[in-house]
């Protein structure tokens, strides 16, 4: 891929949505003179800057231009969308945070509307544009396989499938070893690889065969440099580790990892860190402000004792954090081991109600505020509980390496409340590693808007 053009495809897409969103509020800025009062100009201009401020952070955040999703129309609507959705709930709430009265409501929802289509036909645009550049093959990669291997077939169907437009001319090796009929045709021998590769004006090879396989092939690396094509190899890790790895380097040096861990990057828990901060404040604020002293009024009518319970529960690492609840039993010893059952003796009349409509969990993003907890990952359990499980799935401990949720990938799928049999923690468990090896903000926004939509709908095992 030539990295100069994609770079000014990134640049050319973000300058032209921030046109569009600033054409879009000029255009219904003169459509709606007559209803703007003059003395409200400097509103509407606040308003103005906000939109481009907040367009480019959730851009950022979601990473509609990257280089995976600029080439690919599917992923970078897709992308737009979301952010479009958190762009939408952002002024949304600038309106409702900061009073602005002063602007026409009308005005407002035109201008949703209306960047809302100009975006559609922004990414039309693009579909057109990449439609150009790929007829005239600026975008295309030709490719040179060397080896004839279960590796090199497996390469040939990604690389057929990549967004890029992608070429493969076909394989080198040597003829005694090709023993089935191929897709592509066997150009030469492997030491005549680059020779060919310049004749078909190949832009990469990838070699399926190490160097310490076969001599010849650090030559090739040579001949391929001194011709200016790209020489990749793809190793065979089969003979170290038999899972599927992921690779990252330090400096110079591999590291193989059993898992990809989208966490595990900095500027991602940024992201992660600044969403729980704002959910959170404003929950607290517009919630749970007025929500606490009514609860704390009914909780203590219903049952004599505190109105919050506090547990130690695993967090980060196994690490013990004390996660914040609205009390739903009855004061009871068993409460930091035994688990809630159904027709639980201990569970308060008002305790059934919190439970089923996970309303005794709205403390916990007073934890979340705290950093203890994530509005989204897996869910905390009692210190006894992390004992007992540890021992029935063995790779339990996996969903510590992220901060505890108030609501999970596994709890929206129906993986909640009481342990009857081993599978039922097994699923959870295996929901909760999926929700770590392919997490995303979008990915947190979903869980939280199908966690409220459980809430309202109630749940048959929540109680």
């Amino acid at each position: 891929m030539n990295q100069r053009l994609a770079n000014l495809l990134r640049l050319a897409f973000v300058v032209l949505d921030l046109l569009v969103l600033n054409l879009v509020f000029l255009v219904n800025w003169y459509i709606f003179s007559d209803n703007i009062s003059p003395d409200s100009t400097k509103e509407y201009t606040y308003l103005s800057f906000f939109s481009n401020s907040i367009w480019v952070a959730v851009s950022w955040f979601v990473g509609i231009y990257l280089n995976r999703n600029i080439f690919s129309f599917e992923k970078f609507s897709r992308e737009t969308v979301k952010a479009f959705v958190y762009f939408c709930v952002m002024e949304v709430l600038y309106l409702y945070l900061f009073k602005e009265t002063a602007i026409s409501r009308l005005f407002f929802v035109s201008v949703l509307c209306s960047f809302g289509i100009s975006l559609l036909v922004n990414r039309f645009f693009h579909l057109g544009l990449y439609y150009f550049f790929e007829s005239r093959n600026y975008i295309v990669k030709k490719v040179m396989i060397i080896g004839f291997n279960d590796r090199a077939r497996k390469l040939a169907e990604y690389l057929e499938a990549a967004p890029i437009k992608t070429k493969i001319v076909g394989f080198c090796e040597e003829p005694a070893n090709v023993t089935e009929l191929s897709n592509y045709p066997i150009i030469s021998g492997v030491r005549d690889a680059v020779s060919v590769s310049r004749a078909y004006e190949v832009t990469e090879i990838f070699s399926t065969i190490a160097p310490e396989q076969q001599d010849g092939i650090y030559d090739l690396m040579n001949e391929a440099d001194n011709a200016c094509i790209r020489f990749r190899i793809v190793p065979d890790l089969s003979h170290f580790i038999r899972k599927p790895v992921h690779i990252n380097y330090f400096n110079d040096i591999p590291v193989l990892s059993l898992r990809k861990e989208p966490l595990d990057d900095v500027g991602n828990r940024i992201r992660k860190r600044l969403f729980d901060l704002a959910v959170s404040s404003l929950v607290i604020l517009l919630i749970l402000s007025w929500l606490v002293p009514i609860m704390a009024i009914l909780i203590w009518l219903d049952s004599r004792g505190p109105i919050f319970f506090i547990q130690e529960r695993s967090g980060v690492g196994g690490r013990p954090f004390k996660c914040i609840k609205f009390r739903s039993m009855k004061v009871n010893r068993d409460a930091n081991a035994r688990q809630a059952t159904k027709g639980d003796a201990r569970i308060t009349r008002l305790g059934r109600f919190l439970r089923k409509s996970n309303l005794d969990e709205m403390p916990q993003f007073f934890n979340v505020l705290m950093s203890n907890m994530s509005v989204a990952g897996p869910r905390p359990h009692m210190i006894q509980h992390t004992d007992d499980y540890s021992k029935i799935v063995g790779n339990y401990m996996i969903r510590h390496f992220v901060k505890p949720g108030i609501t999970g990938w596994a709890q929206v799928n129906g993986f909640r409340g009481e342990v009857r049999e081993d599978e039922d923690i097994e699923r959870r468990i295996e929901h909760d590693i999926w929700y770590l090896e392919n997490w995303s903000l979008w990915l947190d926004t979903r869980i939280m808007f199908l966690t409220v939509l459980n809430m309202a709908r109630g749940e048959k095992n929540a109680y």
